[in-house]
């Protein structure tokens, strides 16, 4: 019997390491499609992923939102276009000077990341800070500087000239001069038009840098969809969709796509569980992110991003991103010292588990300590093959310890490691008692250890919310549109033009969403700072801007003056053009005690118990089905809990208990918080 054709269908696709997540709703349920990823070409599995689910719900019109890694993966590998930087004559050296502060004062092996490029052009021209026209450019200078361009067998131009953001004639003319040479030509006026020129050169390059890509692979992914009449939306950094023709303009604005979703759709879990602090956990299959969120207020963003040591400008969710997930491989350094990561096994070949590869990963050490059964991994859809996870960790020289076991808990032990320091970086570093939030942790790998990193912050409670290793996708369907403007102003506070700046960018906000269809909320904020100072703090814009500006620096300095003249640096303007958010019903509470749902076939080999390697020694555990789980039910640890997009590890001394919202509330016991 056919399905009946619904009038609208919307699909979000999140593009990860090892996986590719598909989550639609379908009559109001959440459904969930897990692919394999195809690195050489992501859009295979995109539209495979598309394909199957519009067999299953066929729809007149459908919409598919997408959490790329194109653009992050091209500046990782350095795989992006022959860049052409053009900027003001005399400051062609600034990609190459870069900052000069140095992470490590006294290390003399320190290596910053060589400039994007190197292919450098300067045009005689210069604005002033206030605007004003000091030289304009001539016409011949244009004709040379088109001339030299095109002899640089260029594939995309990157334009940031001298106080553009205080007036943009000048690279308004260097766009028209080099027209007719038919490159992508990213200008810094429209892409960040605020100061700090190293800053804003290197957006601008890396926006160049990615845009031949971006638009190869959007213009080959809205050919696929067009056989399904979809239409294209991207997930950008700051938390929210662009169309399709904008993130092709802008690619700079999705680098940080899919941890993104992470955090939208981390914030309402929270939200609908009535939880306000949250410390986010998402560690997929090579790499975790990680955030601190109110979940009263909007995620917040920052400005002072980088990727790959590159200063990325343009606002982004405040996300910490480590080199460890469930693909990391584990090695042993020259000195005999165990390392988990950075480097991973991605989706090809994979964990040795999965078939193909041969190394060793985090993923592998978690099979040889039971935390994942090798008949329930992604609900039964793919077993993995123990004896091969044996052989890799074999494979490493491991004579220090006494067992494999106790080997691969070290292995675990060093990646957790790793992932503690990304928690402590967003919230010990900035002031915040990590104690005080609850982790939520998601992602492919997340669950797996959660109560580890918890302990290891004095954290009393881990959520893990329905389809942990689907949430970034979820987030990504529920996203709202989501763009910001702004510009530098240094102002005084009394400034009169605070009144006429505010009022542009709203109208510049306005005319962008027009192109969407959608009238934006509008919100007001501003970079301050005191006088003298190099960096700035971020404050909503209202009446008490300036007294919340000195607490602020209070909590994230020791220190605050309110005697002290305030500088307004950057006037800011966010637009939300809010996305219809489903009703989500809470379940039935059921009793709470629940026997182990395994199946018949695991039953009779094991008379209802699974065993752990846990703390140096082998445990009896419970091994549940999340599906067959109901409201009300409570288990305690040791125990497995398998479902189709994540498996989650319940540590002795510890508690689960399942919310009305389905979601996983797991607390150590009494005699543990003892």
């Amino acid at each position: 019997m056919l399905a009946p054709v619904i009038p609208h269908l919307s699909i979000a696709i999140d593009t990860g390491g090892t996986f590719t997540d598909c989550v639609y709703r379908n009559r109001g349920r959440i459904e969930v499609l897990k692919l394999p990823s195809t690195p050489d070409d992501p859009s295979r599995a995109i539209l495979e992923a598309v394909r199957r689910v519009c067999e299953l719900v066929p729809a007149r019109r459908v919409e598919v939102r997408h959490g790329t890694t194109v653009a992050t993966n091209a500046l990782l590998e350095r795989k992006g276009a022959r860049v052409a930087f053009v900027t003001t004559a005399g400051f062609e050296d600034t990609l190459a000077i870069a900052r000069q502060a140095r992470p490590n004062l006294y290390d003399w092996n320190q290596h910053r990341p060589a400039p994007i490029t190197s292919l450098t052009f300067g045009v005689p021209e210069r604005i002033a800070p206030d605007g004003s026209v000091l030289l304009a450019p001539s016409k011949s200078a244009l004709a040379n500087l088109r001339g030299a361009i095109n002899d640089s067998e260029a594939e995309s131009i990157a334009v940031s000239l001298l106080f553009s953001f205080a007036n943009s004639a000048h690279e308004q003319a260097v766009a028209e001069a080099l027209a007719s040479l038919r490159l992508p030509i990213s200008l810094s006026h429209q892409i960040l038009p605020e100061f700090r020129e190293y800053e804003r050169g290197s957006t601008v390059a890396l926006n160049a840098y990615l845009a031949p890509r971006m638009q190869s692979y959007i213009r080959a992914l809205e050919r696929g969809l067009e056989k399904r009449s979809a239409a294209l939306s991207i997930m950008q950094s700051s938390g929210g969709i662009l169309s399709a023709a904008s993130a092709a303009r802008e690619p700079v604005r999705t680098i940080l796509s899919g941890p993104a979703g992470g955090v939208i759709g981390a914030l309402s879990v929270a939200r609908i569980a009535g939880i306000d602090r949250i410390l986010t956990f998402d560690m997929g299959g090579t790499s975790t992110d990680v955030a601190l969120l109110d979940a009263n207020r909007e995620p917040p963003t920052t400005s002072e991003g980088q990727v790959e040591g590159l200063p990325v400008s343009i606002p982004m969710l405040d996300i910490h991103t480590a080199g460890a997930g469930g693909g990391s491989l584990a090695w042993m350094d020259s000195a005999g010292a165990l390392h988990a990561g950075p480097q991973s096994a991605g989706a090809d070949p994979g964990p040795a588990c999965y078939g193909r590869g041969e190394r060793a990963t985090v993923t592998d050490a978690n099979l040889v300590l039971g935390r994942l059964h090798p008949d329930y991994f992604l609900g039964g859809a793919m077993r993995l093959d123990e004896a091969r996870a044996h052989k890799a960790l074999s494979a490493i020289p491991h004579r220090s310890f006494a067992s494999l076991e106790h080997f691969a808990e070290g292995i675990i032990r060093v990646a957790n490691a790793r992932m503690e320091s990304a928690l402590r970086r967003v919230s010990v570093e900035r002031g915040f008692d990590p104690r005080t939030f609850t982790l939520l942790a998601f992602g492919g790998a997340g669950p797996l250890h959660a109560c580890a990193l918890a302990e290891s912050l004095g954290i009393r409670r881990v959520l893990i919310p329905a389809a942990p290793g689907a949430l970034s996708a979820l987030g990504i369907l529920d996203a709202d549109l989501r763009r910001e403007f702004s510009r530098t102003v240094m102002l005084a506070p009394a400034s009169p033009q605070i009144s006429e700046v505010f009022p542009a960018l709203e109208a510049e906000a306005r005319a962008a969403f027009a192109s969407e269809s959608a009238r934006p909320i509008l919100k007001r904020s501003a970079d301050l700072r005191y006088h003298g100072q190099g960096y700035e703090l971020r404050i909503d814009w209202s009446a008490d801007a300036f007294s919340r500006f000195h607490k602020l620096h209070e909590q994230t300095y020791g220190y605050s003056d309110a005697a002290r003249s305030v500088e307004i640096v950057t006037l800011r303007v966010q637009a939300i053009a809010r996305s219809p958010k489903p009703h989500v019903p809470q379940a039935k509470k059921g009793s709470e005690s629940c026997a182990p749902f395994i199946a018949q076939s695991h039953r009779a080999m094991s008379g209802n118990t699974h065993r752990i390697f846990e703390n140096g020694r082998w445990r009896k555990a419970a091994l549940y089905d999340r599906a067959q789980l109901a409201p009300g039910n409570r288990l305690t640890g040791p125990a497995v809990i398998a479902e189709l997009s994540a498996t989650t590890y319940l540590p002795t001394g510890w508690e689960a208990s399942i919310d009305a919202q389905s979601n996983l509330i797991l607390t150590p016991n009494a005699r543990s918080r003892q």
